[in-house]
């Protein structure tokens, strides 16, 4: 398998979505001190939580237009309103012009129209790939997310103060990139068989009824449940793990030869086991990947889901450099088998008329690990280090149990799979 033998959509929205990630992610994480700055650190938070809720919100939306419409529709409108959206953004920071409130503004449209294109787009990859070959797609995806994240970060650290009209132009070239490729190159992959108009007398009376059988749907909900507890351990390294390394973890001399020493304080260790994650996954995504044979993707993820919990149990609780740099190699290992055989498994769970709409609850589980993630800061304030680290242990493996118990259900009764829809992937 190679990437040129993947579908024509699947190689375009890889590669559409590095190029718009690279430069959005010089834009956007810094966008919080740009805020601060203009409006004050109050006003910043508020703005910022409103495009989130924004985000989740069209992101249900789009789900819903999705499975009415088709996947295509959905994504070229939200690609024009992005456009604008980026056009403005890109005005509003020009020499000529210098306002936060219309870049707030656009930014809120662009957060929208992020969340009405995310579901269609996943919905998409499954609608096009086969059981055979969506490892592999997904494993790729992930290498160019965090590569493009990786790139971004570091460019956008050292441009973004004295250049952030220019990269908005960028991000705006690159948004109408994306907009005529998927306008003339790619295939719309699913056709409603009943294709519904949004022209409703009571739109979220319809949104919600939509919705109801995915909220239904058992497997899926504890699928999701027991991705999210796991997840959420990852997530606490931005946040308890930071924490506790800030303030235990002793200040070490470190001498490299006879020529430089530096002093590595606990912050500077959560900074260097983070950039270990990010150049892990970008140098062994792609070997790791053949390695998880075709028909041995249950293995992958339980083997991966050990590692990961495990990994960042440790990570949690030691205060020893090297324990903490072997504790990240393994978490980092676990993230690159469990991640794109979970998506494996997904997609063989949800309905295929309603793909959409199980994507979109299905960006809950990454919202809701954050959440929890943010937990464990208070959690360290009252429960000492071995009590919490045992906590998130019992939450991985607790969530590793919800997934083994659908996985062995969708082995035992076939039957109960829902059959892909012959005219989906046609």
């Amino acid at each position: 398998m190679s990437f040129m033998q993947l579908h024509p959509n699947i190689r375009i929205r890889i590669v559409t979505s590095f190029l718009t990630r690279v430069v959005g992610t010089m834009i956007f994480p810094f966008m919080a001190i740009y805020f601060s700055d203009k409006l004050g650190q109050a006003v910043a938070g508020l703005l910022l939580f409103a495009n989130v809720c924004t985000q989740i919100l069209m992101g249900f939306y789009g789900g819903y237009l999705a499975d009415r419409w088709g996947r295509k529709r959905v994504m070229v409108y939200g690609e024009i309103a992005q456009c604008v959206a980026f056009v403005l953004m890109a005005a509003a920071n020009s020499p000529l012009l210098d306002s936060a409130w219309l870049t707030f503004a656009m930014m809120l449209v662009q957060h929208a129209s992020s969340g009405i294109i995310g579901p269609a787009a996943d919905a998409m990859l499954i609608d096009v790939s086969t059981k055979e070959n969506r490892t592999f797609m997904y494993s790729i995806n992930y290498w160019a997310v965090n590569l493009s994240v990786a790139i971004g970060s570091v460019l956008g650290g050292i441009w973004f103060a004295t250049h952030r009209f220019e990269l908005i132009l960028g991000l705006t070239a690159v948004s109408l990139l994306t907009l005529v490729m998927t306008v003339y190159f790619m295939e719309e992959s699913y056709r409603p068989k009943t294709p519904g108009s949004a022209a409703k007398t009571n739109i979220l009376k319809d949104v919600f009824t939509s919705y109801r059988p995915v909220m239904n749907d058992q497997r899926f909900l504890l699928f999701s449940l027991g991705g999210l507890l796991i997840f959420s351990l990852e997530f606490q390294t931005a946040n308890y793990v930071a924490v506790r390394l800030a303030n235990e973890f002793h200040t070490q001399t470190v001498h490299l030869g006879s020529l430089f020493s530096f002093e590595l304080t606990g912050i500077k260790v959560f900074s260097l086991i983070q950039l270990e994650n990010t150049l892990l996954v970008v140098l062994l995504s792609l070997l790791i990947t053949k390695l998880v044979r075709p028909g041995r993707e249950a293995n992958a993820l339980y083997a991966g889901a050990h590692f990961f919990i495990v990994g960042y149990t440790i990570i949690s609780y030691s205060n020893t450099l090297l324990v903490i740099v072997i504790a990240m190699f393994f978490a980092t290992l676990g993230e690159l088998l469990h991640i794109p055989t979970r998506q494996t498994y997904l997609a063989q769970i949800i309905r295929d008329d309603a793909r959409s709409s199980y994507m979109a609850v299905n960006g809950l589980v990454f919202q809701g690990a954050k959440l929890a993630g943010t937990i464990g800061i208070s959690l360290g304030a009252i429960l000492p280090p071995i009590a919490v680290s045992t906590l998130l242990f019992m939450m991985g493996i607790t969530g590793l149990l919800l997934v083994r118990h659908v996985l062995l259900q969708l082995n035992q009764r076939p039957s109960l799979s829902f059959s892909h829809a012959k005219g989906a992937a046609d």
